[in-house]
């Protein structure tokens, strides 16, 4: 019978949580995710760390920054699984991140339709890269792409 209250070892909590081990790891050196040593000196983690990879995974699906992420985290208890209202908090937060960058990546793509085949980045009319023809100030051609040149 399986003590449901026993700690889990990396390797379980990577099978269990469906990523790697080294990702278990990543998580933890992110501060994500917290473990402990055994006398063993082996790394172990409380059975309630399988939940927070998983609402880790289905922000980073989502595109939530680890760093929004990891201070969304940071602000619920950790002496304790998380909850639904714990899970209503942090989606309603990421939900309004992801709405506007929705909307940024609508209108960037609204607006890359008249840029296509046009290879100089500082047209007077691109508001993609150059609103208002900023870098005409700079010279003539495609002054981003020169800055990081060898020899510029």
């Amino acid at each position: 019978m399986i003590d449901v209250r026993a700690p889990l070892s990396v390797g379980d909590v990577a099978r269990r949580a469906g990523v790697t081990i080294a990702t278990v790891h990543f998580y933890e050196a992110k501060g994500l995710i917290r473990g402990w040593r055994s006398e063993g000196n082996q790394r172990r983690y409380a059975r309630d760390v399988l939940r927070r990879v998983a609402v880790i995974k289905i922000a980073q699906r989502a595109g939530v920054p680890l760093a929004a992420i990891k201070g969304a985290l940071d602000a619920l208890p950790t002496d304790r699984p998380l909850t639904v209202a714990d899970w209503d908090r942090l989606s309603t937060a990421w939900r309004d991140l992801l709405s506007e960058r929705i909307r940024a990546l609508t209108q960037l793509r609204d607006q890359l339709d008249g840029c296509i085949g046009c290879g100089c980045l500082s047209m007077a009319d691109c508001p993609l890269r150059n609103a208002d023809d900023r870098l005409a100030a700079q010279g003539k051609g495609a002054v981003l792409l020169d800055a990081g040149a060898p020899g510029s």
